[in-house]
């Protein structure tokens, strides 16, 4: 088998505060090969966002850092980069989606030159690179590509801006693209046709995608593996097909539950009670043990691992005992049930 495009490995990423250290992301183990779509989903605050910025080192400073781990793109350390050859591989070899393209467009400056500068920052000529930016506003659909080009980000709508972010991660060709929620800002029209697009120029341009979302909807649609956070962690990954027909975490489960469906017309959607435990502390077992349904008497005092449960499929749960950290004596949910 090829090797992984992308392999990240017991990353943890940290940030001094005055609570105390906020540990945010703690312990992310992933990889992406290829030509693959790898999507992240959990509900907001989870360490969906600060992985994704992890891989590209772009941690806020002083007070984010790295704290440890791995991160091996084409089996070379990102880490072990010093600034200047991060900056070769940001943008030419692994590429970024935004959040809100408003934000990420500099309102001064017109969308051609921002397009070119994206190449010629990776040792493009200008010359080419104008004409290259007018194909792939042309790429994305945008009408009248040469007029966008002298236009500024204000004078575009909110789905034209994102089909500019777009044309810009991929001036540079790049093998992996990480799209961090790129259609939360778009009504459900437009947010359908970016994903499509994405799926396309994906097969067009060969890359992997990191997608990050919290939307299990567009990650049905576009993910082959599915990795669920929750409070720093992965607590399960699968691939997308498997994870759909048989979760195995309870929290993915509630993630589902929570989803309106045809079949539950007229009855109130499943909640999750609860709120997420204190990054800067926190609890010594299972993350998830205080809103569980299914807890069980080791849950709030031992931490699971990440363990095989059914073939490809992993989950970070003690109701399966490959989950039970080396040394600690297994216990069965049926003998002691929280409650």
């Amino acid at each position: 088998m090829a090797e992984p495009l992308l392999q990240v490995e017991n990353l943890r990423t940290y940030f001094n505060t005055p609570r105390g250290t906020v540990r945010a992301v703690d312990g992310v183990t992933f990889s992406i090969d290829p030509g693959e779509t790898l999507a992240i989903v959990g509900e907001s605050g989870c360490g969906k966002s600060m992985t994704a910025l992890s891989i590209l080192q772009l941690v806020p400073e002083p007070a984010g850092y790295i704290e440890s781990g791995r991160i091996l793109f084409r089996g070379k350390d990102l880490l072990d980069l010093r600034w200047d050859d991060m900056k070769t591989v940001r943008g030419r070899e692994i590429a970024m989606i935004f959040q809100e393209p408003m934000t990420s467009l500099n309102p001064v400056f017109t969308i051609g030159r921002q397009l070119v500068e994206t190449l010629v920052a990776h040792d493009g000529e200008a010359t080419t690179g104008w004409q290259r930016a007018e194909e792939l506003l042309a790429r994305v659909k945008i009408d009248d590509p040469r007029r966008v080009l002298h236009s500024y980000p204000h004078e575009l709508s909110g789905g034209m801006r994102q089909r500019v972010m777009i044309a810009m991660a991929l001036m540079n060709r790049p093998a992996l693209l990480i799209a961090d929620e790129p259609t939360t800002a778009l009504d459900v029209t437009v947010q359908a046709e970016i994903l499509s697009l994405m799926a396309e120029l994906q097969r067009e341009f060969g890359m992997a995608v990191l997608l990050i979302s919290h939307d299990l909807g567009i990650v049905a649609e576009m993910a082959d593996h599915v990795g669920v956070m929750y409070a720093g962690e992965i607590v399960e990954i699968a691939p997308a097909a498997q994870l759909y027909r048989s979760p195995k975490h309870p929290y993915t489960r509630c993630l589902f539950a929570s989803l309106p469906s045809r079949q539950q017309r007229g009855k109130d959607l499943v909640t999750l009670e609860g709120v997420v435990p204190d990054p800067a502390n926190w609890p010594p077992g299972c993350r998830f043990a205080a809103r569980c349904p299914d807890r069980f008497a080791p849950c709030p005092s031992t931490h699971p691992v990440l363990a095989p449960v059914d073939g490809a499929q992993c989950a970070r749960c003690l109701l399966y005992p490959a989950a039970f950290p080396p040394g600690v004596p297994v216990q069965s949910p049926e003998k002691e049930t929280v409650r």
